[in-house]
């Protein structure tokens, strides 16, 4: 019984480190594309599908549901992950779109950083719910 929250909190900073590598490498894919490919949100659209294609693949040797005793399970983390790609997308392009003068990879730590934030935030609500 005391485990319980030492599990939690250990697949959470799990989770966060897994986010953070993956918002990191996201960032420098985008930084290498953007030199390469033209324009910066398809640019952007590559590198967020290649890096979420990487987490996905991570999440099959990272065991973040704690042995299976979180209420959240693997189909719960790949809707998290999803639905903050879908919003770092989302404010990548408002801040580009909105912002002209604002430097695409400042706009993409930016949306990554909030991202991530929203990410770590959904992941504990499903991990700590009873």
């Amino acid at each position: 019984m005391a485990d319980a929250p030492l599990n939690r909190s250990g697949s959470l900073l799990r989770f966060a480190a897994m986010s953070l590598l993956g918002s990191a490498t996201e960032t420098l894919l985008f930084h290498l594309l953007l030199k390469v490919m033209q324009g910066p949100l398809l640019t952007r659209a590559v590198s967020l599908a290649a890096v979420l294609g990487i987490m996905l693949a991570m999440l099959r040797c990272i065991d973040l549901t704690a042995a299976g005793r979180l209420s959240v399970g693997r189909a719960g983390i790949v809707a998290i992950l999803l639905t903050s790609a879908i919003l770092n997308y989302g404010l990548y392009a408002a801040l580009i779109t909105g912002l002209p003068s604002l430097q695409p990879l400042a706009a993409t730590v930016l949306a990554s950083a909030s991202a991530l934030c929203f990410a770590i935030f959904g992941y504990s609500r499903f991990a700590f719910r009873e």
